[in-house]
C-alpha cells in the first residue's frame, strides 16, 4: 500500500549518525590498540579487528550512502560514500554507476559487472577472493590507468562520458595517498603504515566475502524477478550492524530507496510473497 510504502521511504539521520559513530570509533580504537601493540605478537589481535572494520563493515557502508539513503542529509551520504569508496578500494564515481547497472541488470551476464559467482563456478577462484584476489590487483592497475586518463571500452559503456574528469580526479588523490603511504614505510623501515592503508584490503577482505557472496551466488542469471536472483538471509545482531541490515536483500533489490533500518519492517510487509529466508549465514 502507498501509504506503508511512504512510511518506509522515509530518510533519517539518527540511526546512521549512530551507527556510523560507533563504527568508526571502532575503526579507529582497534587501529591505536594495533599501533601501541606493534612489534608484539598481540598486535594481530586488534588488526584482526581493525581488518574487519576497514575492508568488511565499509562495503556496507559504502553501499548504503551510495543509494543516498542511509542518511536524510545529503552531504552526509556523499562524505560516507566517499570514504567508505576509498576504503573498500572501489573508485567512487566509477562504481556509483556500476551498481545502477547491477540493480537494473541483476546477474544478467555481460550487463551485470558486479556478478560475485560467475558460472562454471571455480572454487579456486572463489576462495581467492577471500584475500581479494585477483580484485585488488585490478583494482590499482585500474587506478593507474584512471590517473593516466584513460577509460576501457566495458567502463564506457555504462559511465556517461561527463564522469570521466571526476574519475580521473578521485584517481589521482588515491594515488597520492598510496605514493604517501609507500613513502612513509620506506622511510620508516617499517611495514606498519601498510597495515593500516593498503593491507587490510587483503587481511581483513574476508568478512567482505562472506556477506557478498551470498547475496546473489547460485541463484537464477538472466531473469528481471528479484526473487529469482536475490536471496534475504537473517543476521544476528552484530552481523546485522555490522552488515547494515543487507541481509534484508531481496528486499533491498525490489525497492532499492528504502533505508536500511526499515528494511526490517518491509520484510514482514512482503514475506509472504517472496521465498523463505535462509537462518543465518552458514543455512546460506
Amino acid at each position: 500500500p502507498k501509504e506503508q510504502l511512504r512510511s518506509l521511504l522515509e530518510r533519517r539521520d539518527g540511526p546512521a549518525i549512530r551507527d556510523t559513530i560507533l563504527w568508526l570509533a571502532l575503526l579507529v580504537g582497534f587501529g591505536a590498540a594495533g599501533f601501541a601493540l606493534w612489534g608484539s605478537g598481540w598486535a594481530a589481535v586488534p588488526f584482526f579487528l581493525y581488518g574487519m572494520m576497514y575492508a568488511g563493515s565499509s562495503d556496507s557502508r559504502w553501499h548504503e550512502s551510495g543509494h543516498g539513503t542511509a542518511f536524510k542529509t545529503d552531504w552526509l551520504n556523499n562524505a560516507l560514500y566517499e570514504l567508505s569508496s576509498f576504503l573498500v578500494c572501489r573508485e567512487s564515481v566509477l562504481w556509483r554507476w556500476s551498481h545502477t547497472r547491477h540493480h537494473s541488470d541483476t546477474i544478467i551476464v555481460g550487463r551485470d559487472a558486479e556478478i560475485g559467482v560467475m558460472r562454471p563456478m571455480s572454487w579456486l577462484k572463489l576462495f581467492l577472493k577471500i584475500i581479494n584476489v585477483p580484485y585488488i590487483f585490478n583494482y590499482y592497475r585500474g587506478v593507474l590507468r584512471h590517473a593516466l586518463g584513460r577509460m576501457t571500452p566495458a567502463e564506457k559503456t555504462f559511465v556517461p562520458a561527463g564522469e570521466y574528469g571526476r574519475i580521473f580526479l578521485r584517481a589521482r588523490i588515491y594515488l597520492l595517498i598510496y605514493l604517501a603511504v609507500i613513502a612513509t614505510a620506506i622511510a620508516t623501515r617499517s611495514i606498519l603504515p601498510f597495515m593500516f592503508i593498503g593491507l587490510p584490503n587483503i587481511y581483513g577482505a574476508w568478512l567482505q566475502w562472506l556477506y557478498g557472496v551470498q547475496q546473489h551466488a547460485g541463484l537464477a542469471e538472466d531473469v528481471l524477478d528479484h526473487r529469482l536472483n536475490t536471496r534475504t538471509v537473517y543476521m544476528n545482531p552484530i552481523n546485522r550492524f555490522l552488515y547494515w541490515n543487507m541481509g534484508y536483500h531481496t528486499e533491498h533489490h525490489m525497492f532499492p530507496m528504502v533505508p536500511y533500518h526499515n528494511l526490517a519492517k518491509l520484510h514482514e510487509l512482503i514475506k509472504h510473497d517472496t521465498p523463505p529466508a535462509f537462518h543465518g549465514l552458514i543455512a546460506a
